[in-house]
């Protein structure tokens, strides 16, 4: 009788186990797994927690091997002598065993009460949805960056729960679109932007905000984007109201913008719907920022644009008349045109422009006249032909001025001359202050760093290395902010001397070397 109750649970075992891999998708192994792990919490119930018991099942045949193991130790510790034995007595029984191995001892088949099933029921059901969301997480990491497809399940303080199928996911309440709203059982479309794995669990993050989701509405609409003929360069959003898109493609036949607006509007008109009427602008995207400024300021007409690559800048000179269209309503316009290019945008007209130039004019002969002790004619002159600063002149040898009227070779030499005492004093004074401030000797033998950034720097009461090397790229070339879904730009410390992020990088990491060190020396 008791053969054959034995062999019922075989079959069940075999049954269940093949049952919920089934259903829920995951490897068998995974399921006896857990079983295993079960009916070893049962075991030492019966048999006390202390011994190590091991429980193994036949995947074949669903045979139960009931086992205890004593590790072979030539002393045993008082605390783990429940699991240990002396050499000399596991020799008794094996001549051959030597130190670390295992006297293996089988143990009866254990008959699970009540509780004890309910016990192993709990930890299979635990071990097997461990298992069931691993496989989850496994298969939805690998999806971010694409559109899901789910329906509203629920909604949680502002927050949609998304049901997928087989997981669930969420759409914070601001990853929603503005305004609009979606009930229980409402079929949703969002952008996969996040799946994480930590100790509170596995979750899929949605959003029907993000830049990339208008790119992956365009990528399932359009044809010539999703077989790669057209590439989508980069996207700007105000979610609800407004988009830049920018296209491109190498084929001289094919119209990128033609093709993403479609027939009769019929393409771009769908991604509109599934963003409540946000109202999207293609562009063509170029290389040279000045044309691709240009047409992401459409309708406005742009007359020339000054570009400043190195600072990421950009004023833009327009018309009077396509002032307001380029800025747009609530300078909506020029913001995305900022996000789309990464560049600081200024707008002005040529009159604001021609303002400008003139007082750069004048600053530029004042510090020449001042400084280089000229007459008013001699400093227009100068900045006439080219000349910015103290050090262009100081850095230029004489043919440069061989061909400018008005400058004979001895007043040249004489210009060069007294730009060169300038600068002698000029980095003399820099000097003083740098010392005056207190920047410490290792900032100011740190290689890449000018005097001037040092005065800068000191002025900002970064004194230390220390205290340069926890600074970000960011905070020293200047860049962008988000307040409030604004786009704000953010002044860098050393910003105006023209400073890459890679050189901002390369000096912040040299900066982290030399302290690292110098932490090591006084452990």
């Amino acid at each position: 009788m008791a053969k054959k109750k034995y062999n019922v649970i075989r079959e069940d075992m075999l049954q269940v186990a093949s049952n919920v891999a089934q259903e829920k998708n995951i490897d068998q192994d995974s399921v006896f797994s857990a079983m295993e792990q079960a009916l070893e919490k049962a075991a030492r119930v019966k048999y006390g927690q202390e011994i190590d018991i091991r429980i193994s099942i036949d995947r074949a045949t669903g045979d139960i091997k009931l086992n205890s193991y004593l590790e072979v130790v030539e002393s045993i510790d008082e605390e783990f002598q429940s699991r240990q034995i002396l050499l000399e007595d596991a020799k008794k029984t094996n001549p051959d065993i030597n130190l670390g191995e295992f006297v293996i001892k089988a143990l009866p088949p254990i008959e699970l009460g009540r509780v004890a099933a309910q016990n192993a029921k709990g930890v299979i059901i635990q071990k097997v949805r461990e298992a069931d969301k691993s496989n989850q997480y496994e298969e939805y990491k690998d999806k971010v960056g694409e559109i899901a497809v789910g329906i509203v399940k629920r909604t949680e303080f502002g927050n949609l729960i998304i049901d997928l199928g087989k997981s669930e996911a969420i759409i914070k309440r601001e990853e929603l679109i503005p305004r609009e709203t979606f009930k229980n059982g409402d079929r949703v479309r969002a952008y996969i932007y996040e799946v994480k794995n930590d100790v509170k669990g596995y979750q899929v993050f949605l959003s029907r905000t993000h830049p990339q989701f208008l790119s992956k509405l365009f990528f399932q609409e359009v044809p010539e984007i999703y077989e790669g003929v057209i590439t989508v360069k980069c996207v700007a959003r105000d979610p609800g109201s407004s988009a830049k898109i920018s296209v491109f493609t190498e084929d001289s036949t094919i119209d990128p913008v033609g093709a993403c607006v479609g027939m009769r509007g019929s393409r771009v008109q769908a991604v509109v719907n599934e963003l409540q009427g946000e109202k999207i602008d293609i562009v063509n995207w170029s290389e040279d920022p000045a044309i691709l400024v240009s047409n992401a300021l459409s309708p406005a007409e742009v007359q020339r644009v000054n570009v400043d690559i190195e600072r990421k800048k950009l004023d833009v000179i327009l018309t009077e008349e396509n002032l307001s269209k380029a800025i747009g309503r609530r300078g909506q316009n020029v913001r995305l045109a900022t996000k789309l290019l990464n560049y600081e945008i200024n707008i002005m007209t040529d009159q604001e422009d021609s303002e400008r130039r003139q007082q750069e004019f004048k600053e530029k002969t004042e510090n020449f006249v001042k400084n280089l002790e000229l007459d008013e004619t001699l400093g227009q002159l100068l900045v006439a032909e080219g000349f910015s600063t103290i050090d262009d002149i100081k850095d230029s040898s004489l043919d440069n001025f061989k061909n400018i009227e008005g400058i004979e070779e001895d007043t040249a030499k004489a210009l060069i001359e007294r730009a060169k005492e300038f600068h002698k004093k000029d980095q003399e004074d820099i000097s003083q202050r740098i010392k005056d401030l207190g920047i410490s000797d290792d900032l100011i033998n740190l290689k890449g760093l000018t005097p001037g950034m040092l005065l800068t720097l000191g002025e900002q009461k970064i004194l230390k290395l220390e205290d340069f090397a926890d600074l970000a790229s960011d905070e020293l070339t200047g860049g962008f902010d988000v307040v409030k879904g604004e786009k704000i730009k953010i002044q860098g410390y050393l910003e105006d001397f023209a400073l890459s992020k890679s050189e901002a990088d390369e000096l912040i990491m040299s900066a982290r070397n030399i302290v690292y060190k110098l932490s090591l020396i006084h452990i």
